[in-house]
């Protein structure tokens, strides 16, 4: 049985408790794009190309963007685009075997065969053995470019999946933080290890997610870690009940950080698209119309997977429903939520965490 108390510790730096704040939601009506224009998962300007480069079976277009990431240390883009193009390697593998076959040495197609080779191994029954085979690719891509925190990112899923001690992935998530103290990915992958290591213990990942945050710029999207623990909180069905205000805190501080990043963007959308979600689960559909306004055209397959297998579908509904109860000032007859009521058993012990992919 893990010490959670421990991990805790281990996992949380001092952090500056700062005032919550609020966004402003915009009035109603709210002009939203028709359905037909809606985009799922749609790449952002400078990974589109390096995708059509890829369908064509060339890896310099895609070396040159992940090599620009690296250079100027933009490691959110790096590592969105690094799991985007690992899914594309997957089905179109050509373009990144003939670019490790030509460079074995080259960081940025070391990381996304790392990425590759994990996402395969997830998928499989035998996950923790096939885990463990993929380590050395892992190190390699670390190796490569230590200044990078993405490589430690994926070295925190792997031990998640490889069911690693607890002592081996604080020593992981220390290495991590020294390269990025506020990177998003590397805090979304310890919070998904505190998750699976303290199953219905949504209270301590929410301090953890609440340090994370205060202790982030104004800026950082790991401002918005403390979703990712409600969200966890109110799609499982055990452990302890969490306080609806801190609930209400978790998702007033995405609002927040929404509201100072570009609308009508592909790159923030799942940010937004997630905070729909949980905006609707707290009833807070006016708000949510406010997310979806910044959204624009853009969804996400997450969370909406979680609740169907048509996620563009999912968030189309879910949109229809939100504009409708905010039109007529209360909640549309015989809609539903994206997820079940608020309510929720506070000792049920059924299923395992689930916070998105992994």
């Amino acid at each position: 049985m893990v010490d959670t108390m421990a991990l805790l510790h281990a996992f949380t730096r001092a952090s500056r408790v700062r005032e919550k704040t609020t966004g402003v939601t915009s009035p109603v009506p709210v002009a939203l794009p028709a359905d037909d224009e809606v985009l799922l998962d749609a790449p952002d300007g400078l990974l589109g190309p390096a995708l059509v480069g890829a369908a064509g079976g060339d890896h310099a277009p895609v070396a040159e963007l992940l090599a620009v990431t690296r250079r100027t240390g933009a490691w959110e883009h790096r590592d969105r685009y690094v799991r985007r193009l690992a899914a594309f390697a997957r089905s179109r593998p050509e373009w990144l075997d003939a670019w490790r076959a030509r460079d074995p040495r080259d960081p940025d197609g070391l990381l996304v065969d790392a990425q590759r080779a994990v996402d395969r191994a997830w998928d499989s029954p035998a996950r923790a053995e096939l885990l463990r085979e993929v380590s050395p690719l892992i190190t390699a891509a670390a190796r490569a470019d230590n200044r990078d925190p993405v490589p430690w990112r994926l070295a925190l899923d792997h031990a998640r999946g490889a069911r690693a001690g607890h002592t081996y992935v604080e020593e992981l998530w220390e290495a991590a933080v020294r390269r990025a103290p506020h990177h998003h990915g590397c805090h979304v992958a310890a919070l998904r290890y505190l998750a699976s290591s303290w199953h219905g213990s949504h209270r301590e990942c929410l301090t953890f997610a609440d340090l994370a945050a205060q202790d982030a710029p104004e800026d950082s999207l790991t401002r918005s870690l403390p979703l990712r623990a409600a969200f966890g909180y109110l799609t499982d069905r055990c452990g302890s009940e969490v306080p609806r205000a801190r609930l209400e805190a978790a998702a007033d501080r995405a609002v927040d950080l929404s509201a100072r990043l570009p609308a009508g963007q592909p790159w923030p959308a799942e940010l937004r698209n997630l905070l729909t979600y949980v905006l609707v689960r707290l009833d807070r559909r006016r708000d949510a119309l406010e997310q979806l306004r910044l959204t624009g055209p853009y969804a996400t397959s997450f969370p909406w997977d979680r609740d169907a297998d048509d996620p563009l579908g999912r968030f189309l509904e879910v949109r229809r429903s939100v504009r409708a109860a905010v039109v007529s000032g209360r909640p549309r007859p015989g809609s539903r939520s994206p997820a079940p009521a608020l309510d929720r058993p506070g000792n049920e012990r059924g299923g395992r965490l689930r916070l998105g992919d992994h």
